[in-house]
């Protein structure tokens, strides 16, 4: 009656549908159930395009990735009569009012759908009603990672695609095209990583509260670049374990060069172990590059320890040298063992050093000895620098400690040994 029609124009709560709306049926159906509730499960095909990696974090072992999620399926409900047989294609704003697959990703920690300039959500429905829903998703989900090998480590990664709320009996996920359901951007580039495999695969999932669940997985591979690592770790722990051999070729009498070369080894060492593990997460287990780097630091201390017995060994030898001769007392032992010590010269024994104003004490000729003293050291500081002057090669090498003269050879041997089954063994 006309009464009714003008109650309804003026009643604000209903809206009037969408010619799209009238044309689909939406009034005339419950879409809050699946298609063909009640009976087999509804086939929900996938495909997926890649379109970037973002990012690969090892600290929160995690990754990014930005892709096109579509889903195929198939609601009677939605078929139309079209002369033409051409779909319909919609936005985001008819998704709230029908049936759509509620696909999540497990292991999922962050997610968002694209809204510039508008959300990018497409729906295309076609007259027999199978419908393509279209989704533009960045997501940030887990990745298992095993740092063993770390850096010359292959992470394999998944993302992985599940029905919420409906089990195997109500819906069931697939993929489209097969393998080729999988589709990435020919440009995808990452800076640490070289991607060396996408590939696509299905299983099942059991939950004891709701049972069986289909789950869709996009598998990829990814091996680190090692070149970085090359740079900033391996090359520069190898330069300080070479230069640590030099104080193998120093007079072992220069005791501030060679100590002060073996501190400062040492402790460029710990700095670059410590760089290293700052940019890593804090695991329980050795790494590959762990191993290196301590090896190495090994190889920086005991060239440290070296000298520290060759220093010693020399000591006692001029001990005993001394004491031989006659030339030695007990007070001398320890004012000679001092001045050498802190001279940082080695006394060649072929130079003839007068040492008997160390010995000569006599209360009488105390004044005459010191000036004989005096004269002496001045004269053989005068032969010394004069035989120095030609002969700095041939005195190291004849006097040097037979404990420095096989380091020169066993540190560089073993060194080499271990850089050869280490690389033999990771590569």
């Amino acid at each position: 009656s006309k009464r009714e029609i003008k109650m309804r124009k003026l009643d604000s709560t209903k809206v009037r549908p969408l010619k799209s709306e009238q044309l689909l049926r939406i009034e005339d159906h419950d879409f809050a159930l699946r298609p063909g509730f009640g009976g087999s499960p509804i086939p929900v095909g996938i495909d997926v395009q890649v379109e970037s990696i973002d990012s690969i974090s090892e600290v929160d072992m995690d990754f990014t990735m930005t892709l096109y999620l579509r889903h195929y399926w198939k609601d009677e409900r939605l078929s139309f009569h079209s002369n033409k047989n051409k779909s319909m294609t919609f936005d985001g704003r008819l998704i709230k009012k029908i049936w759509v697959p509620d696909v999540f990703f497990v292991h999922s920690k962050r997610s968002f759908i694209h809204d510039t300039t508008v959300e990018n959500v497409m729906l295309r429905v076609y007259p027999d009603g199978n419908v393509l829903f279209s989704l533009r998703i960045t997501v940030s989900a887990m990745c298992f990672m095993d740092f063993s090998r770390f850096p010359l480590d292959t992470q394999n990664c998944s993302l992985e695609l599940e029905s919420y709320a409906y089990n195997e009996d109500d819906l069931m996920l697939y993929w489209k095209h097969g393998n080729k359901s999988l589709s990435t951007d020919e440009h995808i580039s990452l800076s640490q990583f070289f991607i060396e495999e996408f590939s696509a695969s299905s299983g099942l999932a059991f939950y004891s509260s709701t049972g069986w669940y289909n789950r869709l997985f996009i598998n990829f591979a990814l091996r680190r670049h090692i070149f970085f690592f090359v740079l900033q770790s391996y090359f520069p722990a190898m330069l300080m374990v070479m230069l640590s051999w030099v104080s193998f070729w120093i007079d072992r009498r220069a005791v501030p060069a060679r100590v002060s070369l073996g501190i400062t080894t040492v402790l460029t060492m710990s700095t670059i172990m410590t760089g290293v593990s700052a940019s890593m997460p804090q695991v329980s287990y050795i790494k590959a590059v762990d191993v290196y780097l301590w090896i190495s630091f090994l190889f920086v201390f005991l060239s440290v320890i070296e000298y520290a017995a060759v220093n010693y060994l020399t000591t006692i030898e001029e001990r005993k040298q001394l004491k031989k001769r006659g030339k030695a007392s007990g007070m001398y032992s320890i004012d000679a063992v001092q001045a050498m010590a802190f001279d940082g010269c080695f006394h060649d024994t072929d130079v003839d050093m007068d040492l008997t104003a160390f010995s000569d004490r006599c209360e009488e000729n105390e004044t005459r000895a010191r000036a004989a003293s005096v004269s002496n050291v001045d004269t053989t500081r005068i032969k010394r620098k004069r035989s120095l002057k030609g002969n700095v090669g041939r005195i190291i090498l004849q006097n040097n400690h037979v404990i420095d003269t096989y380091s020169r050879i066993i540190f560089p041997s073993v060194y080499i040994v271990f850089n050869f089954f280490y690389w033999g063994l990771y590569i």
